[in-house]
């Protein structure tokens, strides 16, 4: 049985993955699809150059929405990073008007295709833009899922990893709900090999969690003003994510998926296997940690509401 996966934007975030998706050998067949025709078939081309030097075969399809039919996920990566540049809040609700559209016009084209796989979604605002995809595909909630807080969990294992002086695998636990400003670290969950954080950072001076979760919630924006996008990071989240779809790894990963308590998608740790959700957990938080996950996900649902209100009245 062979692999499917469909890239549908060939921008940063898009090109990037597919490339890592290529090199691991992750899918049998990429199709990829954007607007820019151009950029496409250079990404193409270039891939198609790489095929010689690579241990793996994986035959690229190019801009064919048919081909997503019977694909077992597909990736959603459109976006308009640019619009950030001005934003002195670094919300990355700027890319709504974008990326809501795309996810009005792309999720009734998968619809008619008849595509009933997968959904994986890396647009931003991440939560949102997953619960539209949702919305306009009409595909299971199970099966729509947001890379949601799968980076920023990348991204505290790295922070507490360096202060500890530990590999960011030695360091376990969560990040939870947007994918954005009213994301947070759960201490109460996160341990450092075994051993909780918390009850670490008494014995330590130089550690403070505030702190850690500051530069953790920051992380992305440090990278952002550099270059002027993110990539590396949440590709390598998205392949984490894909392959647990396609090995049917019944993984734990903190996932962008809808919880009915909240009435909306929201960062928060679920097993994905071959049907995506295979099933939610409920993790024991303090309730400081509760208050902080029902703001953010409250935050996610308005505006939900209102832009997908928005978009039916056009």
């Amino acid at each position: 049985m062979t692999r499917k996966v469909g890239v549908i934007g060939s921008g940063n975030v898009g090109s990037t993955l597919a490339n890592n998706m290529l090199v691991a050998g992750t899918a049998d067949t990429l199709v990829l699809i954007d607007t820019n025709e151009l950029k496409l078939n250079s990404d193409a081309t270039d891939f198609e150059d790489a095929a010689a030097n690579l241990p793996t075969h994986t035959t690229v399809v190019r801009n064919d929405y048919e081909a997503l039919a019977d694909a077992d996920v597909v990736v959603i990566a459109v976006g308009s990073i640019g619009v950030q540049n001005d934003d002195a809040k670094h919300d990355r609700f700027v890319e709504l008007k974008v990326t809501s559209k795309a996810a009005k016009e792309v999720g009734t084209k998968l619809k008619e295709v008849g595509f009933h796989g997968v959904l994986v979604s890396i647009s931003n605002p991440c939560d949102v833009i997953a619960a539209l995809f949702q919305k306009y595909t009409g595909l299971p909630k199970t099966q729509v899922i947001g890379t949601g807080t799968l980076l920023d969990t990348s991204r505290m294992k790295k922070v507490v990893g360096q202060k500890f002086d530990v590999d960011p695998r030695s360091v376990s636990g969560y990040n939870l709900g947007e994918h954005g400003n009213s994301q947070f670290s759960a201490w109460s969950q996160v341990r450092v090999m075994g051993h909780p954080v918390t009850e670490l950072a008494k014995d330590r001076d130089d550690v403070d969690l505030d702190q850690l979760a500051e530069d953790v919630r920051a992380g992305g924006y440090v990278v952002f003003h550099g270059k002027k996008h993110t990539n590396f990071g949440i590709a390598a989240a998205a392949l984490r994510l894909v392959t647990a779809v396609l090995n049917d790894a019944h993984a734990e990963l903190p996932v962008s998926n809808f919880r009915e308590e909240y009435g909306t998608y929201v960062g928060y740790p679920a097993i994905i296997g071959h049907q995506g959700l295979v099933r939610q957990l409920q993790l024991d938080l303090t309730d400081e940690e509760k208050d902080k996950l029902a703001a953010s996900a409250k935050y996610i649902k308005d505006r939900f509401d209102d832009v997908s209100a928005k978009l039916d009245n056009e």
